[in-house]
């Protein structure tokens, strides 16, 4: 077991998946860093309720901001990765990843504002949350992450984290003031993304290419079921956001918020693990799907591990987090983060299966289970807000990430036997 550790590490050390971990682990530590400092921030400016306002506006802006994308970040890394050392062709991809993404984008922003005519619920709320969508559009995280040159990138996001905090302390001053979070995080996310697809079009020397009707048309078509997926999987997240909106209470709704944000910021970490091995996982699977397999198998167990002691430790200290980031006690949001506390080790056991089925351009198994995870999301938020049975509300995510293994598992054994 020793030397399979050490042959694993040094393996991680020489295709440069080390580094790429610790560049991405400080832009997603800077995240959770956002979450954890923020947070306290805001629910103590403007309270719990208006704290799942913004949460629920925020999660429709991510919603947009997902199909905005259109799966570019992940294909995207890759394209990149194959060819970061031709000019012409990263060019081309570099450009038909903002025009996609802006073309989609056109649309939502009529959409809004047409929408102003109706009479919706908090429109205000949605609306000032279209920066979000917008920094999604020019956000280039795939040319830094496929080059493999994050550390600008990651300084940068680093410090639009800070100003982004900085901004809520002396610009909120009440609840009053709520609308305006969201677009001061978008709009500052912005800047910071504007800056770096400058810095990035200079570093590379990459001359403006107009995107041809195939390259787009080849895009969209390979791109569709990884938007269907991330769709789904972001719905998963939010849906219980959007069905506590209309059918639960307020109080319900910002203690679910925080305690959504709680553990998204361990998702965070996940993420940034598979993010860090995707580009060189897929050559140490076409080099040899075996030592894949040993390499995912042993990076599964250390994953699975670590977050298990990061569930227990939220499930322990469940009342001093809870009173530490909403700045009162709340044992509607300590009854709901002890029951949601496994969610870290259940996404822990997963990541690395939805990369395996990446890595082998698996995408319609991906959108198959997507759909039907998508399915089960939405027959559980509705029935959980209808009962109004707080248990089962904290159970809602847990029970999403126990079905995503057991299908992802089953698909894996099924389709790949000889490696699984």
């Amino acid at each position: 077991m020793k030397e399979l550790f050490a042959g694993t590490y040094l393996r991680l050390k020489k295709t440069r998946i080390l580094s790429n971990f610790f560049n991405l682990s400080s832009i997603q530590l800077s995240n959770a860093l956002l979450l954890i400092l923020l947070y306290p921030v805001i629910t103590r400016i403007v309270g719990l309720e208006a704290f799942g306002l913004i949460m629920l506006a925020n999660a429709f802006a991510g919603l947009l901001g997902i199909v905005v994308n259109f799966g570019t970040s992940q294909s995207g890394i890759k394209d990149v990765a194959v060819h970061k050392n031709d000019p012409v062709n990263l060019s081309r991809i570099f450009y038909n990843t903002l025009l996609i993404r802006i073309i989609i984008f056109l649309p939502f922003i009529l959409l809004f504002l047409l929408a102003g005519f109706g009479n919706f619920v908090h429109y205000n709320y949605y609306l000032l949350a279209i920066p979000l969508i917008l920094s999604e559009v020019v956000n280039p995280l795939f040319l830094y992450l496929g080059t493999e040159k994050l550390a600008i990138y990651n300084m940068a996001n680093l410090i639009g984290k800070i100003l982004i905090i900085l901004g809520v302390i002396f610009l909120i001053n009440g609840a009053s003031d709520a609308i305006w979070v969201n677009f001061l995080i978008g709009g500052i996310n912005f800047l910071i993304y504007v800056f770096l697809i400058f810095r990035g079009i200079i570093q590379y020397k990459l001359p403006f290419t107009f995107p041809v009707k195939t390259d787009m048309i080849q895009l969209t078509k390979g791109n569709f079921f990884l938007v269907g997926n991330n769709i789904s999987v972001h719905l998963q997240q939010s849906l219980m956001l959007f069905a506590l909106a209309r059918w639960g209470n307020p109080m319900w709704l910002g203690a679910y918020s925080l305690c959504d944000k709680i553990t998204w910021s361990s998702r965070l970490l996940i993420m940034s693990i598979s993010n860090s091995v995707y580009p060189k996982a897929a050559s140490l699977f076409n080099a040899d799907p075996h030592q894949f397999m040993v390499f995912k198998t042993s990076l599964k167990k250390m994953l699975f591990m670590v977050f298990l002691g990061v569930s227990i430790g939220i499930m322990i200290f469940a009342g001093p987090i809870i009173y530490i980031i909403a700045g009162q006690p709340n044992a509607t949001a300590v009854t709901i983060l002890r029951v949601m506390s496994l969610v870290p080790a259940a996404a822990a056991l997963n990541c690395l299966n939805v990369l395996e089925l990446l890595i082998r351009e698996n995408n319609r198994s991906i959108f198959n289970i997507a759909v039907v995870l998508l399915i089960l999301a939405f027959t559980l938020a509705f029935s959980i807000s209808a009962l109004k049975n707080i248990y089962l509300l904290g159970a809602y995510t847990l029970i999403i990430e126990i079905s995503a293994i057991m299908m992802y598992e089953f698909v894996i054994k099924k389709e790949h036997p000889v490696y699984a």
